[in-house]
């Protein structure tokens, strides 16, 4: 029997008292059964893992980041669906955890309804794996992420192929976390040039924010300037 809605529980982890509680009030709200730990191994060290839900993790943390959750769920067998926290406009290390598997990520400061809109998919996520095991009686075994390419939409991989290839390099800069100043440096253009050719593939990619950039570039295997 499929689980219920409210069976499911949003688990978060992070080391911020201030954060945690303003994500507690925030899920209760929404309409969210919620936990929250203070630190990593609290949590991989409680029953939590093994429950079904979603987890919220930041991804800088003393002692373990939350890519270092991420992978210790991983090798434990659990199947949790992961949306990690950002901050500092740390796009390196979201581009690194989706391409491990997690879900999505938000940045700090949260933007409230895409943070909602992301837990939402990692609990659908979450609901639709504990369907196939309870239709199965047995462990989902565990695949191998598909290639990112292959879960690009084609409307995305049109935009895409719509860049120009000054474009395209200024893409692949971002999506390497790097600044305006940084990438004109890279691409022997001025800042001012970047700053353009930037607003051009936000619009192109028809992207609302960098996060959202980043995520359709992900999917469409962009290979990040540097790598």
């Amino acid at each position: 029997m499929p689980i219920a809605e409210s069976d499911l529980t949003v688990f978060i982890v992070d080391d911020d008292d201030a954060i945690r509680d303003s994500l507690e009030v925030l899920l209760d709200c929404a309409g969210f059964r919620a936990e929250s730990f203070s630190t990593p191994l609290a949590f991989l060290e409680s029953g939590a893992p093994s429950r079904p839900g979603c987890l919220l993790v930041d991804v800088r943390m003393p002692q373990m980041s939350g890519l270092d959750v991420q992978e210790r769920l991983t090798r434990g067998g659990h199947a949790m669906p992961v949306v990690v926290m950002t901050g500092h406009g740390d796009v390196p290390l979201a581009v690194r955890a989706m391409k491990a598997g997690a879900v999505d990520f938000v940045e700090k400061p949260f933007e409230e309804e895409a943070l909602l809109a992301a837990v939402r998919s990692a609990l659908t996520l979450a609901r639709a794996a504990d369907s196939r095991t309870a239709e199965t009686a047995q462990p989902v075994p565990e695949q191998p992420a598909p290639p990112p390419a292959a879960s690009a939409p084609p409307e995305v991989l049109d935009r895409l192929a719509a860049l120009t290839p000054r474009e395209l390099d200024v893409l692949r800069w971002l999506v390497a976390g790097k600044s305006n100043k940084v990438i004109a440096f890279e691409l022997s253009i001025s800042p001012r040039t970047v700053e353009i050719h930037r607003a051009r593939v936000m619009e192109k990619m028809r992207a609302d924010s960098l996060p959202t950039l980043v995520r359709m570039a992900i999917a469409a295997g962009v290979v990040p300037g540097g790598g």
